[in-house]
């Protein structure tokens, strides 16, 4: 039962095994732990002292609403603020506060001005504040590092003022980018528009009278000629029906009036031949209203008329009208002259109405042409109205846009848009910052313990003794029968006594001073 026992203790966690290493090592364990704690605090009274100093940089929305003024300024903030961010800590910008401020003047003569610019690079941080959503950028911090708490106040503030400067100008010059670019595509587009202004005034010009909106007009006017062409040639028609009965009349007349003829049936009389003129002429005069010169029945009337012209001219040389009498000074000649007189105003009233049809007729056929053209006007029209509605509309866009544009860009002249504020100033630290002698305490505990464990362990892997019966039971190859307990002296009891409160009194030494030392860089820092 005993073997057994003591192969169960042996499989698990020997407890007197580690107790008795702690009362041989604990001095080899404390001294490390308490070196490594004294090293790694007594370095932070060594490292430079670096204070930082911080400034809290609120992001103000626009005070007009986006109702009435809608910015023209990109509203990534992330990016924009990337973008300043590298304009500030460009070469150029960080040179200019280095010499303004004398900064890392300690290293004159070792830095150069590349190097200096790294080093503050390095001791610059800019960290972003976020919503509880962590979606939109509400503020930022701007913090810097230096030996001199005046110095890191003074960088602070010069850096907080290059970002509010440097924000506004960034805003007001894409703004301002933005109003002319726009103004520039509006010229573009009032150009357009006016070329197509004037392709639509050149083609009204040039088809007056065919457009689409003339179309009703036309159609008035083309009612209204058609119905004067009507009655024009309803006025025509009883003028020629009035001509005929005016002929017959004159016919009837002289075939009871007539007084001698030739025996060929030829008149005598100068009156007579010139009634028959009259009425030959008359015939030729309608005859010609309805037929060429060449037709066979004009000629042969004007070869009538010339052969009575000439007898009639005989006639006035022979004198022989004086010896005959003539019907023309009887009073039923007077009536013969009256149908004379109507059948040429008749005549005179036929021929204008044939030239007035004539030309309603012309005018009939242009507004009829007209509207036959309409369509092809119409589409031809579409055409040019598409491309001149598109550019009035274009145009109307970029009009609307470049006001707003100009009234964005009038915000931000006037600091009303979305610009930095400082909403806490940088601080003055009174403490540095760095080392932080408190954390530095943790940090060299631990190194302490890890130390103290690494001498102890060490020191045990090299310690070839026995220091407990169970390793000498287990180099003997025989089983042990009895023991012989061990016999202390009081003498050995002192020792032990002494060695025990020893170490405790070391191990609480050593607590106390990790302690004081620890509230000590706490209430100094």
């Amino acid at each position: 039962m005993t073997e057994i026992s003591d192969e169960q203790s042996s499989e698990g966690i020997d407890i007197k095994r580690y107790l008795q290493i702690v009362r041989r090592r604990h001095m080899h364990f404390l001294i490390p732990l308490f070196l490594g704690w004294l090293i790694v605090l007594g370095s932070t009274w060594v490292l430079p002292v670096r204070y930082k100093s911080s400034t809290l940089i609120l992001v103000e929305q626009p005070t007009m609403p986006k109702n009435y003024v809608e910015p023209n300024v990109s509203d990534d903030l992330q990016t924009r603020l990337q973008s300043i961010t590298q304009q500030i800590l460009s070469r150029t910008r960080l040179l200019l506060i280095i010499d303004k401020l004398h900064l890392y003047a300690e290293n004159r003569r070792l830095l150069t001005p590349d190097q200096k610019v790294e080093r503050m690079r390095k001791d610059i941080d800019i960290v972003l504040v976020r919503d509880s959503h962590g979606e939109q950028i509400t503020a930022f911090k701007i913090n810097y590092s230096a030996r001199n708490p005046n110095i890191a106040q003074q960088v602070t503030g010069e850096l907080s003022n290059l970002f509010i400067s440097e924000n506004l100008k960034v805003r007001q010059q894409q703004s301002e980018d933005t109003t002319k670019f726009i103004g520039s595509q509006l010229e573009t587009a009032r150009a357009s528009l006016a070329e197509q202004e004037a392709k639509v005034r050149e083609f009204k010009g040039q088809h007056e009278g065919e457009l689409p909106s003339q179309e009703a007009s036309n159609l008035q006017i083309l009612s209204g000629l058609q119905a004067q062409l009507q009655n024009e040639e309803d006025t025509l028609n009883t003028a020629k029906q009035q001509r005929i009965y005016l002929q017959t009349l004159t016919d009837q007349y002289r075939s009871l009036h007539a007084t001698s003829r030739t025996p060929d049936g030829a008149p005598t009389s100068l009156s007579q031949i010139d009634q028959e003129l009259d009425r030959l002429r008359s015939k030729l005069a309608e005859l010609s209203s309805r037929y060429t010169d060449r037709y066979p029945e004009v000629e042969s009337l004007k070869d009538e008329i010339a052969k009575t012209e000439k007898r009639r001219d005989a006639l006035k040389a022979k004198g022989s009208d004086t010896a005959q009498y003539d019907p023309a000074d009887s009073p039923q000649n007077a009536t013969q002259l009256q149908l004379k007189g109507q059948l040429q105003a008749n005549q005179a009233e036929i021929v204008n109405r044939e030239k007035a049809i004539v030309e309603l007729k012309g005018r009939v056929n242009g507004y009829q042409d007209r509207l036959n053209t309409a369509p092809v006007r119409e589409q031809q029209l579409a055409d040019l109205t598409r491309g001149y509605d598109q550019s009035k509309a274009n145009y109307d866009q970029l009009l609307k846009k470049q006001n707003d544009s100009e009234m964005a860009t009038s915000m931000e002249h006037m600091q009303q848009g979305e610009r930095f504020s400082v909403l806490d100033p940088p601080d003055l630290p009174l403490k540095p910052d760095f080392p932080n002698r408190l954390k530095f305490c943790g940090i060299g505990l631990g190194f302490g313990l890890v130390l103290g464990l690494s001498v102890v362990g060490v020191l045990e892997f090299l310690d070839d003794r026995l220091h407990s019966e169970k390793e000498i039971k287990t180099l003997l190859p025989m089983g042990i029968i009895s023991e012989i307990p061990d016999v202390v002296s009081p003498s050995d009891e002192q020792n032990n006594t002494k060695k025990m409160v020893l170490g405790w009194a070391m191990a609480g030494l050593v607590l106390a001073t990790i302690l004081a030392g620890s509230a000590f860089s706490y209430l100094h820092d």
